[in-house]
C-alpha cells in the first residue's frame, strides 16, 4: 500500500500586487510582490498518492474529476513533473483537493490549491525541499502560490535570471511579528470571475498604455512597504497598500477590452474606507482588491470593530469574515484523507 499525504493550506492576499509575467512558461513576474498569509478559515485540503497503479495523473477538485488534456489545470500539474524528476520517481498522481471557499472568485484559490498541492506532493515523495525550493516549483503552476508555503508576511522576489533560479518567495515577518494586524474580508460576491487572472495578465501585458507606468514604480513600492511591515507602520502600509490596488485596477480597466473585476459595490466599501479615515484624522482601515469584486480591509485588532460595522452598511455584503495572519501549509493526520486507496477516487460524502 502506498502512503497518502493530506495537507491544509491557505489562500494570501496581496498588498503589492503580481500582474504580468516577463516569462509566461516559467511564470516569472515582472515585478516583485508583497502579501498577507491567511490563517485557515479559509483554505485547501488536499491529499495526494502517487501509486504505480495509475496509468497518468487524476485530478478531483471539490468532488469533479477534472480535465487535465490541454486545459489550465493540467498546465498547472508542471509542478509534479517537476517534484517527481527531483525524485526521481515515474508514479503519476491521484489529487483530490477541497476548497472551504469558492474557487475561481477572486480568493486565490490557485495560489492555496498550488501552494498545498506541492507541499503535500514533496512529503509523498520523500524528498525535503526548503521554504525557497519548494516556493520556486509552486510558482511554475500558479505564480502566487510560492507565497502561501510561507505564514506571515511574503515577498516574491521577480529575479532576474533567465532561467527563473532567482524569483522565489521569502519570509519578511512570522504571524507573530505583528499579531494585532487583521484582514477583514465583505463577501460581496462567490460567483466565478468571467476572466481568470492568467487571461487577464496577458491581456493588460498586450493592450494596456499605463502598464509601463507600473512598472515605474511597482518594485519601490514593494521595498517600502517590507520596511513599513518589519516597523509595524500601519499609516504608511495603509496608503502603499490602498493606491497599488488602486493602480493595478486601472491598469486592468486601461486594458483593451477592458478588466472589470470590481463592480459598484466594490466602489461603494472604497469610498466607504476613506470616508472612515477622514473621520478618524488617519488611516485605520487599508482595502486591497486581488482580480474580484470582494474588499480586504486590512485593520489592527482594536478597530475590527469598525470596519465590520462599515461592511454591515453596505447591503450587497453577504458575510464578513475577520481573519488573521497564517502559518502556511501544514500536514494533516492520515484520518483526514480525502483519497479511498481502494477505489483510488475520493471518499464519498
Amino acid at each position: 500500500m502506498s502512503d497518502i499525504v493530506t495537507a491544509v493550506g491557505t489562500p494570501n492576499i496581496a498588498l503589492i500586487k503580481y500582474w504580468g509575467k516577463r516569462d509566461e512558461k516559467l511564470i516569472l513576474p515582472t515585478n516583485s510582490s508583497v502579501s498577507m498569509t491567511l490563517d485557515e478559515q479559509l483554505n485547501t485540503k488536499t491529499s495526494v498518492l502517487f501509486s504505480n497503479r495509475l496509468k497518468e495523473d487524476r485530478v478531483y477538485i471539490n468532488g469533479e474529476l477534472q480535465n487535465t488534456r490541454g486545459t489550465e489545470v493540467g498546465e498547472r500539474l508542471v509542478c509534479l513533473d517537476i517534484l517527481r524528476r527531483i525524485a526521481k520517481d515515474k508514479r503519476h498522481a491521484l489529487v483530490v483537493s477541497e476548497n472551504s471557499f469558492p474557487t475561481g472568485s477572486g480568493f486565490a484559490s490557485s495560489a492555496s490549491g498550488l501552494a498545498t498541492l506541492v507541499y503535500a506532493a514533496s512529503k509523498g515523495l520523500g524528498l525535503r525541499l526548503s521554504g525557497k525550493e519548494m516556493s520556486i516549483v509552486a510558482r511554475r503552476g500558479s505564480g502566487s502560490a510560492c507565497r502561501s508555503l510561507m505564514g506571515g508576511m511574503v515577498r516574491w522576489r521577480k529575479g532576474v535570471k533567465a532561467d527563473g533560479s532567482d524569483s522565489y518567495a521569502e519570509q519578511i515577518t512570522k504571524p507573530d511579528h505583528w499579531p494585532e494586524l487583521m484582514n477583514v474580508v465583505g463577501i460581496l460576491s462567490a460567483s466565478k470571475k468571467k476572466f481568470s487572472s492568467r487571461a487577464g495578465m496577458r491581456q493588460t501585458e498586450r493592450t494596456s498604455i499605463l502598464y509601463r507606468s507600473r512598472m515605474a514604480y511597482v518594485e519601490d513600492a514593494a521595498s517600502r512597504l517590507t520596511a513599513a511591515l518589519k516597523k509595524r507602520d500601519f499609516q504608511t502600509l495603509g496608503e502603499i497598500t490602498m493606491r497599488d490596488s488602486n493602480n493595478m485596477h486601472s491598469v486592468m480597466l486601461d486594458t483593451w477590452p477592458p478588466l472589470f473585476y470590481m463592480n459598484d459595490n466594490s466602489k461603494e466599501v472604497i469610498y466607504k474606507v476613506h470616508e472612515l479615515n477622514e473621520s478618524e484624522g488617519k488611516i485605520i482601515a487599508a482595502y486591497t482588491f486581488d482580480a474580484g469584486p470582494n474588499p480586504h480591509i486590512l485593520t489592527l485588532r482594536r478597530n475590527v470593530n469598525k470596519v465590520t460595522r462599515l461592511l454591515d452598511e453596505v447591503d450587497a455584503v453577504q458575510k464578513v469574515l475577520k481573519l488573521s495572519m497564517g502559518n502556511g501549509p501544514r500536514i494533516l493526520d492520515r484520518s483526514e484523507s480525502l483519497i479511498d486507496e481502494r477505489s483510488l477516487k475520493p471518499f464519498k460524502n
